[in-house]
C-alpha cells in the first residue's frame, strides 16, 4: 500500500539558484520553519507578497540579484538576524527600513545614493555595510551616528573621503558604541 506523502519540515535551505530565475515560487513562502535562505546569483527583481510569512527566517542572502529597493516584506520578519542585499541594483533605502529587525544589513556594491533617516530606528541593527555605493556624505543621515544602535558602519568606497566622516555631528557617539563593542570581543 503506498504511503501518503507527509509535509516536509525544512529548517535550512542553503541554496535556490537558477540561471533564469526571475521570480520565486509562492510555495517557498509556506516553509514556516525555514531559518536560512540563500538566493544568491539569481535574477530576482522582487520577492513574493507572501514572503513575510517566513516567520522563522533568521538569515537571508539575496546577493547578486536585480533588486532595485529593499524589499518591504523584510520588515515583518521578527527573527531576522542577517540580511545580505549586496551586489543588487538598489538606489535608495526607503522609510520602511526603520521596521527591520535585523542585527546586520549588508548593502555593499549597490547604487545607493539616498538612505532614509528611519534606518536609525532599527531596534537591533548593529552592523550596517554600505561600501562601494554612490553615497555623498551629505546623504548619510546624522541619526545613524548619533541616535542608532549601529556600532559598525562600513562606508568605504563611496563619493567622499572616509576621514570626512569624523567631522559629522554624532561621530563621537558612534565611536563610543564602536569602541564598547570592540572591547567586548577583545
Amino acid at each position: 500500500m503506498p504511503q501518503k506523502s507527509q509535509p516536509v519540515s525544512v529548517e535550512s535551505l542553503l541554496t535556490l539558484r537558477g540561471p533564469e530565475r526571475a521570480a520565486l515560487p509562492e510555495e517557498l513562502c509556506k516553509l514556516k520553519k525555514l531559518e536560512t535562505l540563500h538566493l544568491n546569483g539569481n535574477h530576482l527583481r522582487q520577492l513574493p507578497a507572501a514572503f513575510g510569512q517566513l516567520a522563522a527566517l533568521k538569515t537571508l542572502s539575496l546577493s547578486g540579484n536585480q533588486l532595485r529597493t529593499v524589499p518591504t516584506q523584510l520588515s515583518g520578519l521578527r527573527h531576522l538576524d542577517v540580511v545580505d542585499l549586496s551586489k543588487n541594483q538598489i538606489q535608495n533605502v526607503p522609510d520602511t527600513v526603520g521596521e527591520l529587525q535585523a542585527i546586520e544589513l549588508n548593502l555593499n556594491q549597490n547604487q545607493i545614493s539616498q538612505i532614509s533617516a528611519q534606518i536609525s530606528h532599527c531596534p537591533r541593527l548593529k552592523v550596517l555595510r554600505l561600501e562601494e555605493n554612490c553615497l555623498e556624505l551629505s546623504m548619510l543621515p546624522p541619526s545613524i551616528l548619533s541616535d542608532s544602535q549601529i556600532s559598525l558602519l562600513a562606508v568605504e568606497g563611496n563619493l567622499f573621503e572616509i576621514k570626512k566622516l569624523r567631522e559629522l555631528e554624532g561621530y563621537d557617539k558612534y565611536m563610543e558604541r564602536f569602541t564598547a563593542t570592540k572591547k567586548k570581543f577583545a
